[in-house]
């Protein structure tokens, strides 16, 4: 996942540029887009805050498998806006990725690629992932239970398509399918001579949806997916198919519509940086957005469905219009602020990949561990990330970076050098 982002040909001086005009040159010439790279990195991390923050919101006994002492309503609105916007902006970059891999590599390469590194850790790692989660979850319920396990136990999963635990790791699966469709696509697209017309009707397209109305445009479908929704509990926002082999309606709107824009934005150099000169603007509205839809639907988890009526409708328009907003706003500040390269941001873009691939046990495991004691949440939350990330960067250096694990989820590097 770490070196797709180079893209097509020719060297500039950027340093001596306006930040408009070399982005345009980068999108343009072949280097690195490291707004990119790090945007991506950062919409993996926040994951692992996202998941961290569970245990310590009200309610958290019902949907979650730990559960602390201490509650606290302040990380409900962090946990409700990362949620809002992060699998969007993973996906729709992930689309700007895909695209780009498939015109450097042909489509060939580019099974090679994504099954190497998006497939094959899907299809590997999950047994063991989901081996470390159940263990997790047996010393949740050793700590819950002080100091012995309980008698009786939850029924495992049936390991069906209805009733899957692809837990975390569903990002890998829904990827895996989206690969599979647009690929389709575009080769049935190519066999039928139509690629230059599919191109100039994204060109025709792109300015509209990408524009000052695009987040309102877009959010269209997924309002509406969610609307039809039955039984949605609209605090949680698009639902994940993290317990089945069959995406939700809801899940292949709003992740393939993000997978989508960002695969047709590849073919758009102007716009990053039109997005680059009002990104204020995006997340300004984003932020007012987000606030009324927690003003509507509460600063704590709220378990019950949304009643079916227009406020439902405009409820779910409001939250997939701030998603996008935060897409188009974050892309172009992370642009506008990452211009240059940065050895210790690329170092943690590399290693964001493993570090959200095997977070979620950590996350689950030290969360069990401080549940009962006295500590104040907000140094029990820092304790379960910082922890963490500590477990998970180790692991990386000494036994991913230059290993053949590395090589599979990051592609080949360099012999070991000296420092990181």
């Amino acid at each position: 996942m770490q070196s797709d982002a180079t893209i097509n040909a020719g060297n500039a001086n950027q340093s001596t540029l306006p930040a408009h005009v070399s982005t345009v040159q980068t999108a343009a010439t072949g280097e690195r887009l490291h707004g990119l790279d790090a945007l991506r990195a950062g919409a993996l991390l926040l994951g692992m805050l996202l998941h961290a923050s569970i245990s310590f919101l009200p309610g958290a006994t019902f949907f979650w498998m730990v559960s602390d002492d201490q509650k606290t309503q302040l990380l409900g609105p962090v946990f409700f806006v990362i949620h809002m916007f992060r699998m969007p902006l993973f996906f729709m970059l992930a689309g700007y990725f895909a695209h780009l891999v498939l015109q450097k590599k042909g489509w060939a390469g580019f099974i090679k690629d994504r099954l190497k590194r998006i497939t094959l850790p899907l299809l590997l790692g999950w047994p063991v992932i989901f081996a470390a989660i159940v263990a997790a979850i047996v010393l949740a319920a050793w700590v819950r239970n002080g100091g012995s396990l309980p008698q009786k136990s939850p029924p495992p999963p049936a390991f069906t398509a209805d009733s899957f635990p692809l837990a975390h790791l569903w990002f890998l699966y829904m990827l895996t399918l989206l690969y599979v469709i647009y690929l389709g696509l575009w080769a049935v697209c190519r066999q039928l001579g139509i690629l230059p017309q599919m191109r100039r009707c994204a060109d025709w397209l792109m300015p509209v949806m990408s524009g000052w109305l695009g987040p309102m445009l877009l959010a269209l479908p997924v309002a509406l997916a969610l609307f039809y929704t039955p039984y949605w509990v609209s605090w949680f926002g698009v639902p994940t198919p993290d317990q089945s082999l069959y995406p939700g309606r809801a899940a292949w709107v709003s992740f393939g519509m993000a997978f989508g824009f960002g695969w047709m934005l590849q073919q758009s150099p102007a716009t990053l940086p039109r997005w680059q000169q009002r990104w204020r603007w995006h997340l300004g509205l984003a932020l007012l957005m987000s606030a009324i839809c927690l003003y509507l639907g509460g600063l704590v988890p709220r378990l019950v469905p949304a009643v079916h009526d227009e406020s439902k409708l405009i409820f779910a328009w409001l939250y997939a219009a701030a998603a996008w907003h935060f897409c188009f706003g974050l892309t172009g500040v992370a642009l506008s602020c990452m211009r240059q390269a940065n050895t210790r941001v690329r170092y943690l873009a590399d290693a964001s990949y493993w570090i959200y691939l095997v977070h979620l046990p950590l996350v689950m495991a030290l969360q069990a561990l401080v549940s009962r004691s006295e500590w104040h949440w907000a140094i029990k939350l820092a304790a379960v990330l910082l922890g963490t990330l500590a477990v998970a960067l180790l692991s990386y250096h000494y036994l991913v970076r230059f290993t053949w694990i590395g090589k599979h989820l990051n592609g080949p590097r360099p012999a070991r050098a000296r420092g990181i």
